[in-house]
């Protein structure tokens, strides 16, 4: 008798539970049953209420901060681990604290590797995750990982603007890579912004690199937290002369006061995946799923079948 492979099981961690059920629902299954227990002081402990024995478990939760977020993934993981499931997958539309990839001065941590050691010894044997602050982050997992991007979701909706002159921006240095990789994808020009920080989410200064006159813009990031970087750069490029700037981020953040810096900035829109639940809408914020993406990538998983084609740059 030919071996079958047993149906998944996927389950949520509770800060993205909309989201699993999207990805559930787009798959053609239902969320398996988790229940949390809490005691009094803050601590809470996860318990699937189904058998895992045997079978290949997705578990969907992105692991922005507070680090609860965390905890709650490295907790499932574990459960699932001593309740002898023989893969345990981490799908994380968001990896949090990737932005502490390196030293990038004397005695701090390197906390995107010691997250992903803890994930490894939770019990993941594979992750899947989306428009990681940094590539390299890749190295630091022994496990494969399914590094997906955004872009399969945001050039057809560019495309689908149908700009006249469209250019794309860069925030900062750091992303030009991302930019060039949209231009090259849309044939337009690029631009890019170079800014001095006086210390983290504070901007002392930026310059603009490249003619945006005459030009719509797009800008480009892997995730918007306080939103200063973006709506400075959005008046910094009205001011030399851009027709409009929109902005495309995958991972929306937007805390503290960020949708009031997104409202009162020049930005006529801010498209945002759903990798990370908002806080509350906003007629200049716009959100497309990413739940089709993973839910076609984890059926691909699990029937060992390639996704490379969801790799468009």
């Amino acid at each position: 008798m030919a071996y079958q492979i047993p149906e998944p099981k996927i389950f949520a961690c509770t800060q993205s539970t909309i989201l699993a059920e999207k990805i559930a629902k787009k798959y053609g299954t239902e969320l398996g049953k988790v229940q949390f227990s809490r005691y009094s002081d803050g601590e809470f402990q996860p318990s699937f209420e189904e058998s895992v024995r045997g079978a290949r478990v997705f578990i969907i939760g992105s692991t922005n901060p507070s680090s609860e977020n965390l905890m709650e993934m490295l907790l499932m993981l574990d459960a699932a681990k001593r309740a002898s499931a023989r893969h345990i997958t981490a799908v994380m539309p968001y990896f949090g604290w990737a932005r502490q990839d390196r030293k990038d001065k004397p005695r701090v941590p390197i906390a995107a590797k010691l997250v992903a050691k803890m994930l490894e010894t939770a019990g993941a044997t594979r992750i899947i995750t989306m428009d990681l602050h940094a590539d390299q982050i890749q190295g630091f997992f022994e496990k494969p990982v399914d590094h997906l991007f955004a872009s399969t979701l945001f050039l057809p909706y560019l495309r689908n603007l149908n700009l006249d002159n469209l250019t794309i921006a860069s925030p900062d240095m750091g992303g030009s890579k991302r930019a060039y990789a949209y231009s090259k994808a849309l044939k337009s020009d690029v631009v890019i912004c170079y800014k001095q920080r006086a210390k983290a989410n504070v901007i002392s200064h930026m310059e603009l690199i490249g003619d945006v006159r005459g030009k719509n813009v797009v800008l480009v990031d892997d995730m918007v937290d306080t939103a200063g970087t973006l709506a400075k750069a959005a008046d910094l490029m009205m001011e030399r002369g851009a027709l409009s700037v929109r902005a495309i981020t995958t991972h929306g953040l937007l805390s503290g006061d960020a949708y009031d810096k997104i409202e009162k900035s020049q930005l006529s829109e801010l498209i945002i995946t759903d990798s990370i639940p908002t806080r509350k809408d906003s007629k200049k914020v716009k959100v497309l799923s990413c739940a089709t993406l993973f839910a076609d990538v984890m059926n691909r998983v699990q029937n060992n079948t390639s996704i490379s084609s969801k790799f468009l740059m």
